[in-house]
This record gives structure tokens, sequence and C-alpha cells, in this order.
């Protein structure tokens, strides 16, 4: 089952909801409007907790323990008894209407965000939240980017609670994550004792998630303003996609006949994007420094192939997609400073 989605015996769902759209291979809950956090919850099927419970080992006889483990604990869902992780006696567990309340937190009202998907995986262990933020990022006259705030935390002891700003450009619904120089777009909350106090603190994201959008609203319409040929736009892409430092010398050598065919279909996918794409012929995109981001951007969103739905997630918000829009977004700052399609 590769969308990795948990499938509830108890009430025969996914768990899993999403406002309108059909995606995760049309499974979990579709609704028409945007729901408090409180109906997300239960229309993502997260409507449950997690208790930390101790650990016992055993002889030969099954029946009576003959040892606690003193520094670690499982994590159990309480609804079905399922274990999801083993963790240290330090770990505090974030109940998933812990979660939600970062949202309501950020602006102190629930009619401040819309809550857009959210979801459980594998037994549970790991859950999702995309939530829509009010106003967009304009680019030119009518190419609009929404805002959004990503969050993604475990049960497992697997990581740390995250959350992301990422804004989605509306046209062709791909993500254009980009970290700038004076901070960050990941806002991480480790499972220690401060996790609950941390998450009390969230209204901070939304005052990094401001500035990365007004930044990068200037940033996008200044390169809407700037040309760029065909050949500097295959150009960025190679360099930008390059797998290796071995590869991206031999693009800045000129040597293509060192590079692997593999490589070379991509670039070729991802140029073809750039150049047919129909969010590609816009005024803002079409021959300029922004379209040849979005041709990144939008290849590694829509065109790339990915093992399934969790890869994808991870790769595009987080991964190998994430540092490679970065590498363009870096590209791209240099060219509109330099005119030349470097690394900075």
């Amino acid at each position: 089952m590769a969308h990795k989605l948990y499938f509830n015996e108890l009430t025969q769902q996914h768990s899993f909801f999403s406002v309108r759209e059909k995606v995760w291979h049309n499974l979990g809950q579709i609704v028409e409007d945007y729901p408090t956090s409180e109906e997300a919850l239960n229309f993502a099927g997260l409507n449950f907790e997690v208790e930390k419970r101790k650990l016992f080992t055993y002889g030969n006889d099954f029946f009576t323990p003959d040892a606690e483990l003193q520094n670690n604990f499982a994590t159990v869902r309480t609804d079905t008894n399922q274990i999801l992780g083993v963790v240290g006696k330090d770990y505090e567990i974030v109940q998933n209407k812990q979660a939600f309340t970062f949202f309501d937190a950020i602006t102190g009202t629930n009619d401040g965000v819309f809550y857009e998907t959210a979801g459980a995986l594998g037994l549970g262990e790991k859950i999702f939240i995309t939530a829509k933020l009010p106003d967009y990022i304009k680019v030119g006259s009518d190419d609009l980017i929404e805002k959004y705030i990503f969050l993604t935390t475990s049960h497992d002891g697997s990581g740390s609670i995250t959350a992301a700003f990422t804004p989605i450009r509306i046209v062709c619904n791909n993500t254009l994550n980009a970290a700038l120089a004076n901070c960050s777009n990941v806002f991480k909350i480790r499972h220690t004792q401060s996790a609950t106090e941390t998450l009390k603190q969230a209204h901070k994201i939304m005052g990094i998630s401001n500035q990365l959008a007004n930044e990068m609203e200037d940033i996008f319409n200044h390169w809407a303003k700037i040309q760029i040929t065909d050949k500097q736009v295959l150009q960025l892409i190679e360099k930008a996609l390059a797998p290796s430092k071995e590869a991206l010398f031999a693009i800045e050598e000129g040597k293509r006949e060192l590079l692997s065919t593999s490589f070379k279909n991509i670039t070729e996918n991802a140029f073809e994007y750039a150049m047919s794409n129909e969010t590609q012929q816009m005024t803002t995109t079409k021959g300029t420094l922004f379209g040849a981001y979005n041709a990144v951007t939008g290849y590694l969103q829509n065109v790339k192939s990915y093992k399934d739905a969790e890869s994808k997630l991870k790769s595009v918000l987080m991964g190998s997609g994430y540092n490679k829009t970065q590498a363009a977004f870096n590209i791209c700052q240099t060219f509109a400073k330099t005119d030349d399609i470097v690394l900075n």
C-alpha cells in the first residue's frame, strides 16, 4: 500500500481528509467547506490519544516479567492499543489535538487559519497537517501564490515536531520553498518537557511566514521583469538538479558527454516543462527568471516520479527536492545580480 495512510479497522476509514480536491489515491474524506480544528481532527481520524507505557523483559516464564526497563517506554494508541514506537524517559508526547492548537495559536482564533489536509501514516505514528494562511503573495497582476504552513510530528520518537512555511503557486500547484538569507522557513520543536510550552509560542512562525512572504514577493516580482534565454534556462536547470559535484563540474566545463543518460533525461524533461507547459506561458513566467525558477519547482512537484506520496511530500518540503529548489533559488538570485548562471 504505497500511500501509507492508516486504515482504521474500527471506523473502516483511512485517516485522511482534504478540502474539495481528491488526493492521496482518492482515499479518505473529501469535505466541501474548511473545517474547524475539532472537525479537522475528526475528519482525518486523528481524534485518538497516545500514552507512554512501561516495558518489561521476560525469561522462560512468559507470564511473569523478570525486569522492567527503566529508561525506555512504548508509545501506544489508547483507542486500538497499537504500539507506535519506543522512546526514552524524557520523551514528551504531543497529542494530535495539541498539534492542531499550534495553528489555532498562530492568530489566536480558529477563523484565521484554514485547515486543508491532515492525516496519519503507518499505524498513526506519524501525522501531518497543512493549513492555508490568509492573503497571497502576488507576482505581477494575476500570478497568485497561496501561503501555507505544513506541520508533521511523530509518536515513535523518530523526529522533531516540524512546521514549515511553504508557498504554493495556484496556477500549477507547485511548492516554491525558499529559505532566505536571514531566516529559515522551518520551525522545529523537540519532544521534551518543553515541547508543549513551545507550541504555545507558535505565533512566532506567523512572524517568520510574513517576513518570508514579503521578501519572496519582492524577489519574485523582480525576477518576473528579468529576461532569460532558453540556453540559460537549460543551464540553470542542469545546475540546480545536478546530483553530484562531479556532474556539476561536467556542466560547468561544458562536458555534457560525461553526464549520465538518466540525468540528461531528467534535465530534458524539466526543460520541456519550462518551454511548453501551459502554466509556463503567463506574462510573469514566459522567458523570465521567475519562469526559470518555476521550471525547476514545477518539474519537482508535477513531473518527477516518486516511490510514493509520502516520499514526494518529504522530498519537496524537507528533502532532496527542497535542496534542489533552494539551489535554483540561489542561482536565480545570483543571476539577478550578475546576469550569469553560477552557484553562490
